[in-house]
Parts: C-alpha cells; sequence; structure tokens
C-alpha cells in the first residue's frame, strides 16, 4: 500500500527582474530591519547594491553579514547570529548560493535560541529541543543553481573540531518566500555554473533513485533532469542566456523538493571529503556520479531503463544514462582548471 509524508516548499517568485519586489516581501513579513547574509564576493556585486537600494527607497533599514566561508563552519553561523542581535534585526535575507543560503538559515535559527547549534542536527527528533517561535523568518535570493537550498528544511555546516558537515535540521528553517531572478546568476564564471549545475543533477538523480515510495519526488526529478539536459550545455556556453539561466535555477530548487524522499553515496562520499578538503560541493558530487553509479548498477538498472526513455537520450538504458553523465561530467571537469580564462577565484557551493 501507498504510504508516505510529504512536504512541498515555499512560495517562489520566478522571473526576470523580479528582485525589485524585495521591499514587498519583507513589508508581507514585517521586516523593518532585516539582515542581509552573503559572502564577501557577492556583497561588493552590483545586484547587492540594488537590493540593499530598493529596501533603502522604501524605508526598510537592512543590515549585512558577509563572513560566510564557501563551505561555511560553525564559527560563521555564531558571528552572524552576534550581528544579529547586536543590530536588532526583524527577520534574514538569504542572498547567495548554498554556502550563503545555509548560514543564513542557520542563522535565522539560532537567533532565538539558547542551546548550541549541534544541539540540532538532524538525528531523530532533536528538531524538536528548538523553540520554533523564536526562528526569524527568511528570504531567500539565490544566484547559483546548484544546491536548492532555497527551499529546504536543513542548512550544512562544518563542525570544524569534528571536521565534518552537519546537517542541521528545523521545518521552520525553511524559507518563507524565494526570489529567483535569473539576472543575478548571469556573472556566474562558467567553472561554477557546471559545478553548481552537477550539484542540481545529483540532487534529481539521487532522488529519484532512492528506494522508497514517493512518485511525486520522481516525477519532480525527472522533470529536473530534462531541465538540466536541455539547459546546463547552454548557460555553459552562454553565460548571458537569462532563459537558461531561469530554467537551471528552476531545476536547483526541483532537486532539493525532491530528495526529500532521499539521497544517496554520491552525498555520503561528497560531504566528508568537502568537510577535511574544503572542495566544491558540485565539483566533488560529480567526481563520484559515475562511480557511484556503476556500484548501485545492480539496484537502479530498472530504473535507468525508464530514465533514458523520459529524457529521450541516445541509446537504452543504464549505458545510455552513463554515457550523458558522463558527458555533462566532461564539462564540470574542463571547467574545473584553474587557468581556465574567466574562472573567479574561491569555491562556491
Amino acid at each position: 500500500m501507498p504510504w508516505g509524508s510529504w512536504n512541498y516548499p515555499t512560495h517562489i517568485l520566478c522571473g526576470q527582474g523580479r528582485l525589485l519586489e524585495l521591499p514587498q516581501q519583507c513589508r508581507a513579513l514585517g521586516m523593518r530591519r532585516p539582515l542581509l547574509v552573503t559572502d564577501p564576493d557577492l556583497e561588493k556585486m552590483e545586484f547587492t547594491t540594488r537590493a540593499l537600494d530598493f529596501n533603502a527607497s522604501a524605508g526598510i533599514q537592512t543590515g549585512t553579514f558577509s563572513s560566510v566561508r564557501s563551505n561555511p563552519v560553525g564559527r560563521n553561523v555564531e558571528d552572524g547570529v552576534a550581528r544579529y542581535r547586536e543590530g536588532a534585526h526583524d527577520g534574514i535575507i538569504a542572498l547567495g548560493g548554498g554556502s550563503a543560503i545555509d548560514a543564513a538559515k542557520a542563522i535565522a535559527l539560532m537567533a532565538g535560541q539558547n542551546r548550541p547549534l549541534w544541539d540540532f542536527e538532524d538525528i531523530g527528533d532533536n528538531w524538536r529541543r528548538a523553540d520554533a517561535d523564536a526562528i526569524a523568518a527568511v528570504i531567500a535570493i539565490p544566484t547559483t543553481a546548484g544546491t536548492g537550498s532555497e527551499v529546504g528544511r536543513a542548512s550544512v555546516i562544518i563542525n570544524e573540531d569534528e571536521e565534518r558537515k552537519v546537517i542541521i535540521f528545523h521545518p521552520a528553517m525553511t524559507p518563507v518566500c524565494v526570489i529567483s531572478d535569473p539576472d543575478l546568476s548571469v556573472s556566474l564564471p562558467a567553472h561554477l555554473t557546471a559545478a553548481t549545475g552537477m550539484d542540481a543533477l545529483a540532487h534529481c538523480f539521487e532522488a529519484y533513485c532512492a528506494p522508497g515510495y514517493h512518485p511525486m519526488a520522481d516525477g519532480i526529478a525527472i522533470e529536473g533532469m530534462r531541465l538540466i539536459r536541455d539547459h546546463l550545455p547552454r548557460v555553459y556556453q552562454d553565460g548571458s542566456d537569462v532563459e537558461a539561466r531561469s530554467h537551471m535555477l528552476t531545476a536547483a530548487s526541483m532537486g532539493a523538493t525532491a530528495f526529500q524522499k532521499g539521497l544517496g553515496a554520491i552525498h555520503a562520499l561528497s560531504h566528508p571529503v568537502g568537510a577535511i578538503f574544503d572542495t566544491h560541493h558540485g565539483l566533488t558530487n560529480a567526481v563520484f556520479h559515475p562511480y557511484v553509479m556503476q556500484f548501485n548498477r545492480p539496484a537502479i538498472e530498472q530504473r535507468m531503463v525508464r530514465l533514458a526513455a523520459w529524457l529521450e537520450l541516445p541509446g537504452k538504458g543504464y549505458d545510455a544514462v552513463l554515457a550523458w553523465v558522463l558527458g555533462l561530467r566532461g564539462i564540470a571537469r574542463h571547467s574545473a582548471s584553474p587557468g581556465r580564462p574567466g574562472c573567479a577565484p574561491g569555491a562556491r557551493r
């Protein structure tokens, strides 16, 4: 008999130019002094200045916090909470890739808590320890199409003492609103476009392969992979392709929606490697993806027959899907070269 407990993510404003609606969303949530959380590179970007100007013109005083590492650590969250409290802020605007958004959601969680961050690790009912009423509201503005953290109920934060990535979870961490504006991702360098796209693919793929009955997640994952098939090569070749950027942002959100069904060995391997070596999460996923496919082939082969047909891939079954993944992976591998023109320093999840 079918059985499952399912949730859908938050309200999403999708489309070019929708950053302009930020003040309206702040007002709707009662934010008069929000804290914008981002990373050091994005703090300098023109669209960040525009977001702050939009709020200032509407009489919304907005502070900033950008001390977030490419793989955020517990100290980043602690420092953000201190800034939030010192500024008497009343909400969070999370602007950036998965790193900034994960850190922002953790800051929102911890802003009103008295327990240590690690007490809310996603184990058992730990999340019930939190005072849900004290969790700050979050507006998420993704600038990369990868993690889908903007629709998630968790944050991945490194516990440096233990050298491991810890999943911090609470249902109320889910952003209340997402502004998915492709204009904010057009400046993303090619190597990060490829790596974050492979992260979105891993989310969709592992959600689809995860055992259990969740046909809604399966359907979302398959459509997410179709969008990636059509639009990741396009946006890698032409970063100014706003249509493709928009579809990739959607695919990333779909991946994070689908993986409530589950993830797998790609992430089980990628997380500890990233925690120890500070590698880019999407690129690390891309490295492991085909090896995990080979290991899991007996368990997933029948699903690959259907997936190859649904995606209209050349060939049939498992071999067709593997060839497609290797082709996309080649883009990420090629673009990871440090000497590639247009590559910005530093990794971003």
